[in-house]
């Protein structure tokens, strides 16, 4: 027999996600032992739990799922093809409804006014201290996008208003936010998004402790580090409101040693049933937890509690590093809440990770 880890190992359900099935009568194992609690899978169960992922990563109703499951050995096949054409034409309309409502959100859009500075009109001078620039763009990098269908997430933004510049990078699953001072701009806020190559060139310009001055003619920026200087166009594209996305309610704090927390992190048990997938990227999950006394603890496989709050492993060492602290600040939400870690002494600089469900 198989047991709960070997069978989330072979079908590509995750243990949460069997013990669900078990819950909810759709797959449930074969025997459990009274003592433990543990369960326990015949090898043909197998078979079962692997068609039950396919049709859990196409969206069937819990419903029909149990209904194929309960046909799918059985010598009369019509029902169970039955229920997957209807599944499929329920699909095939719910993609049509929603190219309709997309088209509709798309007209919208071309008609908003952009209350933004132009890109192409504005012009800006200012003077930014060299080390802050380098640390902020330090801070942020690691959060910027990589994917080519989403090419204005493929640079950092920088918010200039007052005597602050903001810098900010997001990749839909984490988003990173830091900042450095500016002086000469007084103007309206004027924001522009600098692909990844420029950003890098600017980062490769900050080795020395003076000031460098940055400019802006439309969609030409222009950074100057005494007699060099990075030049490059602005992209295209109006970047998010992250400042929308930013105010996350009000959660728990935990204090967190780096360098100890990130030897937790490394060494700590792997949660093989954890094993998920972004973006054909495959990943190991992390699940937090927050003790009565303030401490952060690695759970185990088997211990998910309702306040424990799952996140992509790489993702979370990442942002440890890019915080440059010998200590940073966890914030929990709700275990749907997105993750955020903050500097202590720095409240303006900053990430969150968004969370992944443990049970689907």
């Amino acid at each position: 027999m198989r047991s709960i880890g070997e069978m989330a190992r072979d079908s590509g359900l995750s243990v949460s996600a069997l013990r669900f099935y078990d819950r909810a009568g759709v797959l449930v194992p074969a025997w459990v032992d009274p003592v433990s609690g543990y369960r326990w899978y015949e090898p043909e169960q197998l078979e079962e739990a692997r068609v039950l992922a396919r049709l859990r990563r196409a969206g069937m109703p819990l419903a029909d799922i149990r209904l194929v499951l309960a046909g799918w050995a059985g010598a009369d096949t019509d029902l169970v093809r039955g229920l997957l054409q209807g599944h499929l034409r329920r699909l095939e309309l719910g993609l049509s409804d929603a190219r309709s409502q997309f088209s509709t959100l798309r007209a919208l859009l071309d008609h908003r006014e952009n209350p933004m500075t132009s890109l192409r009109t504005a012009t800006v001078r200012l003077t930014v201290p060299g080390p802050e620039l380098a640390a902020a763009l330090d801070a942020v990098r690691f959060a910027a996008s990589t994917d080519s269908e989403l090419p204005v997430l493929g640079g950092i933004l920088f918010d200039i208003e007052g005597g602050d510049l903001r810098v900010v990078a997001t990749d839909r699953y984490r988003m990173a936010v830091a900042h450095a001072r500016a002086t000469g701009h007084d103007g309206p806020r004027v924001q522009l998004v600098v692909p990844l190559p420029l950003a890098d060139a600017m980062r490769a310009l900050l080795s020395d402790e003076g000031p460098v001055r940055l400019a802006v003619d439309g969609d030409r920026v222009t950074l100057e580090a005494g007699e060099r200087q990075a030049v490059g166009q602005c992209l295209d594209h109006d970047f998010p409101d992250y400042r929308r996305l930013i105010h996350l309610p009000a959660g728990r704090r935990a204090l967190v040693g780096v360098t100890a927390f990130r030897n937790m992190l490394e060494s700590g048990p792997v949660r093989a049933s954890e094993v998920r997938e972004q973006d054909g990227v495959s990943y190991d999950l992390s699940v937090l937890g927050v003790t009565v006394d303030g401490t952060v603890t690695l759970c185990e496989e088997g211990d998910d509690g309702q306040s424990h709050v799952a996140v992509n492993r790489e993702f979370l060492l990442q942002a440890l590093a890019a915080g440059a602290r010998d200590e940073l600040l966890l914030e929990f939400g709700a275990p749907t809440a997105p993750l955020a870690i903050r500097r202590a002494d720095d409240e303006g600089a900053f990430s969150i990770l968004m969370p992944v469900r443990l049970e689907d």
